[in-house]
């Protein structure tokens, strides 16, 4: 089996199972901060990134509104998935670990964030 199918099939797994807590996190935004300005990381935390239908265009985007975030670990962990997720189209050799790995990591900011 291609190596590329094999992580895009392991993104989308891991993205069924977290998709529904990303986007109860960025549902629950307006009632953890009532006046205050929604926060960008939020909003790309519900993008479903283990789509195949992601552009360069959709991906310069999504890495935008992780960097405009308010909080440090969510904008690291967004900016690094999104990176990865950009080399990972030519990549070659990969286990699919080390997308499993960031993955969890944005996963896990921006439910803290969201709740």
């Amino acid at each position: 089996m291609n190596p590329i199918r094999c992580i895009r099939r392991l993104a989308a797994v891991l993205a069924g199972a977290a998709l529904l807590t990303l986007l109860l996190a960025a549902a629950a935004l307006g009632s953890t901060h009532p006046g205050a300005p929604p926060d960008s990381g939020l909003a790309a935390c519900a993008y479903p990134l283990s789509t195949h239908d992601v552009t360069a265009a959709d991906y310069r985007q999504i890495r935008a509104q992780f960097a405009g975030s308010r909080w440090l670990d969510l904008r690291t962990a967004g900016i690094n998935y999104v990176d990865l997720a950009v080399r990972l189209l030519t990549a070659r050799g990969t286990d699919g670990y080390q997308t499993v790995w960031f993955y969890q990591r944005l996963s896990a900011a921006c439910a803290q964030h969201g709740r």
